[in-house]
């Protein structure tokens, strides 16, 4: 769990989510918003996966 807490893409992500929860709260409904939740989607699964594929890549070397 900590490889997730700390590592600067997730972080950047849970941020951006909270950015996103905010425009969804107060801002128009169209289809910008869909765009900016899918946008975000895909960098929160980029980033998990970057770290899961970095945490296989250090345990095949030991």
């Amino acid at each position: 769990m900590r490889k997730f807490l700390f590592n600067g893409a997730v972080l950047s992500s849970i941020f951006s989510g909270y950015s996103v929860l905010q425009t969804t709260r107060r801002g128009p409904r169209d289809w910008r918003l869909t765009l900016t939740w899918v946008a975000w989607l895909a960098t929160t699964i980029v980033a998990i996966g970057t770290v899961v594929e970095d945490d296989r890549h250090i345990k095949a070397k030991q």
